[in-house]
């Protein structure tokens, strides 16, 4: 089996659309989450608090026409955080072209506001006829895959994941496993979400969105807190360069880190609510493809969406495979939840913190809960080298997916 390393990183953030001012709103705590007023039409949704991504308009139109005109936000935020992730990576457009560069990128689902779009059209008109040709290509669930591969001019291995809060982790897995058996040198691996009043609203009629802190936008996302009720959604993309290591070493590529291991399950249990048995199983899965054992382990990125349910579930598992001493915090506070983008995203924060050896803390952490209880729990930026770190994803459905970093 070949190695695989990350070479390029990309975001589009709540918090911005630079890689290191990112983390170092992270680690100064900045908190992007805001009010809705815009919502103020939908009385019977309960949450009114969201973290959102500005697109500049000039970058937007640095994107052709030609490529643009098929794209929801959701895809533009993948276009540009892929751009990013290119030119971080320092690949040509001829070593993207060649075939062995491919792409698999994730989302929930397609673009919420084009699908909220076309169904309006629709039901006002009865009609098709004043819909764009290209709207179908906004609201597929592979949205953002085909647009980045048409738009980069891919060649190689192209699909996207679809498994809501873990489709970016599984899309690095995956794109990981590919160049590891050999089919591809280069993969652009990642997810990207669009938050509109659908996506809370699909979250607040299953009682799992944010609603006691409306009034007060900024403390809403609470992972781990005693007070929290809920998550808070957010948006954006993160795009990573995967590299088989020869490759990348021949070229003389800046290296962030190595995938060691990865895993991802199912639960087989219950539709929404995360599964303790499962994680457990995942979490030592993925350590198991590793090689390594838990205290090899630096730092855990954890999924901890402040919903009361999964936040306690997940503490749990920790504690049954690592104890209670490794550090480990959230970022969900500082941009919401970000969906099936969260995991990309937070890997990108946790290759820099690795790398700097700095932890960024969990924020609007005041009051740990009784059923998060943890002795490493990190609530302010943090010095600790460390060499290897796992990211942690659950999603509806009772899907789990683990992935492991180490420095090379």
């Amino acid at each position: 089996m070949k190695r695989v390393v990350i070479t390029g990183l990309g975001i589009r953030t709540p918090l911005g659309d630079d890689v290191e001012a990112f983390c170092q709103a992270l680690q100064n705590g900045q908190c992007a989450v805001r009010g809705m007023p815009e919502w103020d039409q939908y009385p019977e949704i309960t949450s009114r608090v969201a973290a959102t991504t500005p697109l500049d308009d000039a970058e937007v139109k640095s994107i052709p026409r030609s490529s643009r005109r098929s794209m929801g936000r959701l895809a533009i935020f993948a276009a540009l955080a892929a751009k990013s992730a290119v030119t971080n990576a320092g690949l040509s457009e001829d070593e993207l072209a060649d075939g062995s560069a491919g792409c698999i990128i994730g989302s929930t689902m397609g673009s919420p506001d084009s699908i909220l779009e076309a169904m309006g059209s629709l039901i006002e008109n009865n009609s098709f006829s004043e819909l764009s040709a290209m709207q179908f290509f906004k609201c597929v669930s592979h949205t953002a895959a085909m647009n980045v591969s048409n738009y980069l001019n891919l060649r190689g291995h192209i699909s996207a994941t679809s498994s809501a809060c873990a489709s970016s982790l599984q899309a690095l897995g995956q794109g990981a496993s590919i160049i590891a058996t050999g089919q591809q040198k280069i993969m652009l691996c990642g997810g990207s979400e669009e938050v509109g009043i659908s996506v809370t609203g699909s979250f607040d009629i299953l009682y799992a969105a944010s609603h006691n802190f409306n009034d007060q936008p900024k403390k809403a996302s609470r992972p781990f807190d005693a007070e929290r009720d809920g998550l808070v959604c957010g948006e954006g993309a993160g795009i990573l360069v995967l590299e088989e290591y020869e490759h990348a070493k021949a070229r003389g590529a800046h290296i962030y880190g190595e995938i060691t291991g990865y895993a991802t399950c199912g639960s087989g249990n219950h539709i929404s609510q995360s599964d303790y048995p499962s994680i457990v199983r995942c979490i030592k899965n993925a350590l198991q493809n590793a090689q390594c054992v838990p205290e090899t382990i630096g730092y855990i990125s954890a999924h901890a969406t402040a919903t009361v349910h999964g936040d306690a579930v997940e503490v749990a598992a920790i504690k049954e495979v690592f104890g209670d001493s490794i550090p480990m915090s959230s970022m969900k506070g500082h941009i919401g939840h970000t969906m099936g983008a969260s995991g990309a995203i937070e890997t990108i924060a946790s290759l820099i913190m690795m790398r700097d050896g700095t932890i960024y803390p969990t924020i609007n952490l005041d009051n740990v809960a009784d059923d998060c209880q943890y002795g490493a729990h990190i609530t302010t930026p943090t010095a600790a080298p460390f060499n290897a770190f796992i990211k942690n994803c659950f999603a509806f459905g009772g899907i789990n997916a683990v992935l492991v970093c180490k420095k090379v």
